[in-house]
């Protein structure tokens, strides 16, 4: 059976793909991962400014202290680039890099995206597992899997931020849950409440019941 696809597949909008294919870099960037390391961004930077953007200084590694040391560089160079998607995109979360490469061409070519490319501004997979079937969306310690990466966890050491960051995940899946339940009923077997099941008569009905009450009460008098 095939569903939605994946967030890992997500796309650019044309006019920055054709902006990036014009820079001629040294690879074309294919996947989120490409840009984890920075080593693309600093490239990227080097076209628009190749006195401040040194490349031999830059180590195109995939280990977490190569990607540390790249963005740190890029950071020392004053460039607005939000914090949360610069590590977004260190550990590959949904819908970071796409952001990250958007602000950048905007920043370098001055440029309105015409065409906005929809991401998960909160960089978790909830968009791609709210198109999926009930049946088909991710467990609690599968969306802990998705969305906390080995990486982020090393990155952060204190265990406690990381426990927060568990149960915000956790959280977050209760939540989609409820939601679930609310959507589908049936299917979870979730029974009206006492409050729900109760009839409550429309105003002209309750006024028309009115006097068949009066007259019982007459009667019981006599």
């Amino acid at each position: 059976m095939a569903y939605s696809q994946s967030p890992k597949k997500a796309g650019l909008p044309r006019e920055v793909l054709k902006w990036l294919q014009s820079l001629d870099l040294s690879f074309f960037p294919k996947k989120r991962a490409d840009f984890s390391n920075g080593y693309i961004v600093a490239e990227i930077f080097s076209w628009y400014f190749p006195r401040d953007f040194h490349m031999h200084s830059y180590d195109n590694g995939a280990s977490l202290a190569a990607k540390l040391s790249n963005w740190s560089q890029i950071e020392r160079q004053s460039i607005s680039l939000l914090k949360d998607v610069i590590d977004g995109t260190i550990h590959c979360k949904p819908g970071a890099a796409e952001l990250l490469v958007q602000e950048i061409y905007t920043i370098l070519t001055n440029r309105r995206i015409q065409t906005i490319q929809r991401v998960e501004q909160d960089f978790t997979d909830k968009a791609y597992q709210d198109q999926l079937p009930m049946v088909a969306r991710a467990t609690a310690s599968v969306a802990i899997k998705s969305n906390l990466s080995l990486s982020e966890v090393i990155a952060e050491p204190n265990i406690i931020t990381n426990q927060r960051n568990v149960l915000a995940i956790i959280h977050g899946h209760i939540e989609q849950r409820k939601e679930e339940r609310t959507q589908d009923p049936k299917r979870f077997n979730v029974k009206a409440t006492l409050g729900e099941q109760a009839v409550r008569l429309p105003p002209l009905l309750a006024h028309q019941s009115e006097p068949n009450l009066q007259m019982n009460t007459s009667q019981a008098a006599c």
